[in-house]
């Protein structure tokens, strides 16, 4: 199953409650005329962005966004048509009515705002940061001009001033307005504030301590019960911090990792919703071999259990997929086959004596699959006195078959076909596309699944270097690797 089905079915259960007070934001942007502007907001990260309404500009730039049912509190932006600069706003859900006026040129500066005290504590926060960001600024070319040490010295000292003074203002800004959405955006931005490290014997910091505490406090700052979170671009960046930079990338720690955060989020349906939907897709077709496994645990407790809300079809359609990985993950047995040679002789799978194996499922018209096959034979050559074989199956086209084997070379390999159709390929070793790699241990135990064609040279040999108990044997001959000659 594709990744847009699950998020199709995310999009629809974030849905809006009506409210018969609805809402009217009404902006002025000089430099504007006569054009159209857009009204929406972020979704789960800065590249995502749902329009919600559009107003038509006048000639003095003067546009109004009303409507009859309540709009999501988020991060929204007024959008020009053409054009990079964009104005942000906060809409809390607790002030439907507005307005704003700035200058196109200068936006946060200009800024003025009625009716809203969120958006007013928002852009004089933007205003503050900006101004000692102007300074840091400053002082950086300062740095490139004065180049003496003790002008250096002096510069750096300044800069780590601005630093603190910038990160000492967040901080007390958030505290002074907690309880403002304004704040809860701003602290959502926020790294944990780490305290002094405990040092080592030999009087070094521990800087195991530093990382343990960075990642157990992590999302201290992050409220989970806030749904207007998700329309912002932090929560997708956070998570992707968290999940791919602080967590080791096993399936055990992910898994454990995956349950921590999806119980964090329980606090609130949406919020919950988004983070196993997240941690599912990130998964399904994982970039770390042996990960593939977190989608499957996924799917089945939560997906498969109810706990996402989700139609019957959808359901059915993550069990069918759940059904066709999970025999086929990393470390499970793989599946016996046989098919035959060019010769119609039998080739089984779990027969085949070899330190390794790769299967390398592929069609001899499809383009991948040719570009892919003078790597395919390289491999081999480079390898193959280590102990691997190689067992290339055609899914399709049998009338091409020996054409590909003799126009690439690949005549040293096993070769085989199913003349007789009985393996479903796609639901029994999820070959969804071509090629599709495995590789294979001596016992037939999946090493590594859907591997890149680019990368299997390097993920073989390192591999087989990090796992000496599988040391290389002297290749046994095997009939089945003459055919397709």
């Amino acid at each position: 199953m594709k990744k847009a089905c699950i998020g199709l079915l995310l999009l629809l259960s974030l849905t809006s409650r009506a409210s018969a007070q609805g809402y009217r934001i009404e902006a002025t942007l000089k430099g504007l005329k006569d054009t159209t502007c857009i009204l929406g907001h972020y979704l789960y990260s800065n590249q995502q962005f749902v329009a919600k309404d559009t107003a038509r500009v006048d000639a003095q730039g003067r546009m109004v966004f009303e409507g009859t049912s309540e709009l999501p509190g988020g991060l929204y932006l007024i959008l020009p048509p053409g054009q990079r600069r964009f104005v942000e706003l906060i809409y809390s859900g607790q002030e439907p009515r507005f307005s704003l006026e700035t200058d196109t040129a200068s936006i946060v500066k200009s800024m003025v705002v009625k009716g809203s005290k969120e958006n007013e504590l928002y852009y004089t926060f933007q205003q503050e940061v900006n101004k000692i960001i102007a300074e840091l600024e400053a002082l950086l070319l300062e740095k490139k001009t004065r180049t003496d040490p003790a002008s250096q010295e002096l510069i750096n000292k300044k800069m780590a001033d601005h630093q603190k003074q910038l990160t000492d203002y967040h901080r007390r800004w958030v505290t002074e307005h907690e309880g403002t959405f304004a704040a809860s955006l701003v602290k959502a931005s926020l790294d944990p504030e780490i305290p002094p490290a405990p040092k080592l014997a030999n009087g070094k910091t521990d800087s195991t301590w530093v990382f343990d505490y960075y990642k157990g406090h992590f999302w201290d700052n992050f409220d989970f019960a806030d749904a207007r979170l998700l329309r912002t671009p932090f929560v997708q960046a956070k998570l992707d911090r968290y999940i791919k930079g602080l967590v080791v990338q096993s399936a055990d720690s992910l898994t454990k990792e995956a349950d921590y955060l999806v119980a964090r989020a329980a606090a609130n349906r949406d919020m919950k919703t988004y983070f196993i939907y997240y941690i599912t897709g990130q998964y399904e077709d994982a970039k770390v071999v042996g990960t593939e496994s977190v989608f499957v645990h996924m799917a089945e407790k939560y997906y498969l259990t109810g706990q996402m809300e989700i139609s019957e079809d959808g359901k059915k359609r993550i069990a069918e997929r759940v059904a066709t990985m999970k025999p086929l993950l990393v470390n499970k047995i793989i599946p016996n086959l046989t098919v035959a040679d060019t010769l119609r002789r039998p080739i089984n799978l779990h027969d085949i004596r070899a330190e390794y194996t790769v299967l390398f499922f592929y069609s001899p018209t499809c383009g991948h699959c040719k570009e892919a096959a003078p790597m395919l034979k390289a491999f081999y050559d480079a390898n193959k006195a280590s102990g691997v074989k190689v067992l290339a199956i055609a899914t399709e086209h049998p009338e091409e078959w020996a054409k590909y084997i003799k126009t690439y070379k690949l005549g040293e390999l096993m070769h085989g076909y199913d003349f007789a159709s009985r393996i479903d390929y796609r639901r029994q070793f999820d070959v969804f596309s071509t090629p599709t790699i495995y590789v294979l241990d001596k016992d037939k135990r999946i090493v590594a699944r859907r591997m890149p064609i680019e990368q299997l040279d390097d993920f073989y040999n390192f591999y087989r270097k990090s796992h000496p108990a599988a040391a290389p044997k002297k290749s046994v001959p095997n009939q089945a690797a003459k055919t397709g000659k």
